[in-house]
């Protein structure tokens, strides 16, 4: 029994070992230039690699994520976040060029590959200096005030750094596949130059459109006045401006106009100060307009939100006794002040009612005479009195 067990073991591991080699025999096997055992190691240090980035990914990078939700700077964050958008494809396409590069491969494909690799990272090396830009823009808006509505106007600008960093992006990529970009710069100067002439006014826009934004002459938001036109910021573009009216129409203007222009700003008025006028008629007593001024600083004074300066009687006009009031309104919102100006008005006119004064108006006083009296008086006057001369005898 025990000879038979033997037996059946010897035979047992002799077939596993024909196998065995039998099978290392078929991973020498060549196909176009490689064994079956290097596709073998290639494909499967891939999917190994895919494998533990996945890992990484899942688990590693979304434990940094929370940990950076966590603390007070945005710095971890746009690393987490410049790590999952760029970090992981540039991972999986270094996975896949170290595996193929394992293979032997005919020059054909080797180019291929090449060229492959070569355009996927430059797009990679593109995208992440714009972002590094944006973020650095973003992160430098946020701090000024109303930085959250300032980032909504970054958008024009990186339209014109985009182009830039694209520019000089594919022609890196083309010196990079050996073709010679001399030439192609030196066509480009030439024709920067014709375009250059042909779009004067474009290109005025597009830097009065950086001078607006550093600047900062207005922003969205804001309610300007421009010559005789006036409403809210709605949009600041690359090439124009667009403003909502206060009839409710949307006025455009190019940005070269508007730095040309003087601007009246509004909403960085931290209050507004008011100065109004009025009269009193004539026939008002002289008590009365002693204790006016009095009275005006008083109702002045009682509402919220101002601040009294002076009033005086200013002047003997045509046909009343004029006064001028100073106060400010410590807000610029034109209804605030609206509201304050209606509550000074209804006052006076209580008080003036109280008091007995009138407010004055245009009037005309006509004095007229009879000239058929007149005329006779003047011919009575030229006649001498008899009774007072003297006959010589």
């Amino acid at each position: 029994m025990y000879l038979v067990k033997n037996k059946l073991y010897i035979s047992a591991l002799s077939i596993t070992t024909f196998f065995m080699f039998d099978n290392l025999e078929v991973l020498e096997t060549v196909y176009f230039r490689n064994t079956l055992l290097d596709y073998i190691i290639a494909f499967g240090s891939i999917l190994l690699g895919f494998l533990l980035i996945a890992i990484f990914k899942r688990v590693i990078l979304r434990k940094v994520e929370k940990l950076s939700g966590n603390t007070n700077t945005k710095i971890d964050d746009y690393l987490v976040h410049g790590i999952e958008r760029f970090g992981i494809p540039a991972l999986y396409v270094t996975v896949v060029y170290s595996g193929l590069t394992y293979l032997t491969l005919n020059r054909k494909f080797e180019n291929i590959l090449r060229i492959a690799i070569t355009v996927l990272v430059t797009y990679l090396v593109i995208r992440i200096v714009s972002t590094i830009i944006l973020m650095l823009l973003q992160s430098y808006v946020r701090r000024q005030d109303r930085g959250e509505d300032k980032v909504k106007e970054l958008g024009g600008l990186m339209i014109v750094i985009n182009v830039i960093i694209w520019g000089i992006g594919l022609l890196s990529l083309l010196d990079n596949l050996g073709y010679d970009v001399t030439t192609v710069i030196a066509g480009l100067g030439i024709g920067g130059v014709a375009i250059a002439l042909a779009s004067q006014n474009i290109l005025g826009d597009l830097f009065n459109y950086f001078v607006i934004f550093f600047d900062r002459p207005f922003e969205t938001g804001d309610f300007i006045i421009i010559d005789t036109k006036m409403g809210v910021v709605d949009y600041i573009g690359v090439k124009s401006t667009r403003i909502k009216s206060l009839t409710g129409e949307q006025l455009i203007f190019s940005n070269s106009d508007l730095t040309k222009s003087r601007i009246h700003n509004y909403k960085r008025m931290e209050r507004r100060r008011i100065l109004f006028k009025f009269g009193v008629v004539y026939q008002t007593s002289l008590e009365n307009v002693k204790q006016i001024p009095g009275m005006i600083k008083s109702i002045i004074t009682s509402i919220e939100n101002t601040t009294f300066d002076r009033a005086h009687f200013a002047a003997y006009g045509e046909s009343s006794l004029d006064f001028e009031v100073v106060y400010y309104v410590q807000s610029s919102d034109y209804t605030v002040y609206m509201d304050i100006q209606q509550t000074i008005n209804l006052r006076i006119y209580e008080e003036f009612l109280r008091m007995g004064v009138e407010f004055a108006y245009p009037t005309r006083t006509l004095y007229v005479t009879d000239s058929n009296a007149d005329k006779k008086r003047d011919r009575n006057d030229d006649k001498p009195d008899r009774t007072t001369i003297i006959q010589p005898e």
